[in-house]
């Protein structure tokens, strides 16, 4: 015990002061995309090796979420951050137009809002939840077929480093005692029933957060006979937490952002 804490005296203070500072993050870092204007032509060079099917062309027959005829779109929701379109592109023009930025602010509060174009669009606010939660918020978090990495980054969130618990935010043991769900994973199948279970058990008024590109659009599952395509499919979703896993200061903020209707950074 006394070498527990001469290890913290030794270690000082830990907790970072976010959202008042900005985290530090690695240059290997792969955020919120970016998609420059640019004629693509008969180039398919970062849709070929797209593994999830995120990227798709736009045309007139099927326009972006702002009516935008031409150029890319790009889904964070089916996203893996992986980079390799990026790596495509850039090989394939000499000048590639798109690119991953530093930006860990990806979670989103509308489906469509995760759908990336060379156009700036208003994003949607946070649904109103009257202030009911922005004092404390309990969640119950359901891991449906998850691989474990979004399960870890939202554990993590509980460590000193990052102390949830301090904005109010807390991860209950029974539904009963949430006021919403956080999911991960690309929700099996077998697992649909406990989702829908856990969902109808949490009183209202209620929330539900799909965390991670699996239980956002069922991930690189998405077309299995097994999985029921992560999340929306099943209730109605308050916040988008895209990444494969997101960085658990992406989840963190999206947390901080429906709890206080507001932009926190």
């Amino acid at each position: 015990m006394l070498d527990i804490f001469k290890e913290r005296l030794h270690q000082k203070y830990r907790t970072l002061d976010f959202p008042h500072k900005a985290p530090g993050l690695s240059p290997r870092y792969m955020g919120r995309p970016e998609i420059a204007a640019g004629d693509c032509g008969s180039c398919r060079a970062c849709l070929d090796v797209c593994p999830t099917g995120a990227l798709r062309k736009l045309s007139p027959a099927e326009p972006g979420p702002a009516g935008e005829t031409d150029g890319i779109a790009l889904d964070m929701g089916r996203c893996l951050f992986c980079g390799a379109c990026a790596r495509a592109c850039t090989a394939a023009r000499g000048e590639g137009l798109i690119r991953f930025t530093r930006d860990y602010r990806v979670a989103a509060f509308a489906r469509e809002d995760l759908i990336v174009t060379a156009r700036p669009r208003p994003l949607h606010k946070p649904k109103a939840c009257n202030g009911l939660f922005s004092r404390s918020l309990k969640l119950r978090e359901i891991s449906a077929a998850g691989c474990n990495a979004c399960e870890a980054d939202t554990n993590v969130l509980g460590t000193l480093v990052y102390d949830l618990g301090k904005f109010g935010i807390n991860f209950v043991a029974s539904p009963r005692h949430a006021d919403g769900i956080l999911v991960t994973g690309p929700v099996s199948r077998n697992m649909r029933e406990a989702v829908l279970a856990t969902w109808a058990a949490v009183p209202e008024p209620r929330i539900a957060i799909a965390v991670g590109s699996c239980a956002i659009s069922g991930g690189l599952f998405a077309d299995s006979d097994e999985c029921c395509g992560g999340l929306p499919p099943l209730c109605d979703v308050q916040l988008f937490v895209p990444g494969c896993p997101p960085s658990p200061w992406s989840i963190l903020d999206g947390l901080l952002r429906l709890k206080s209707e507001k932009d926190v950074l």
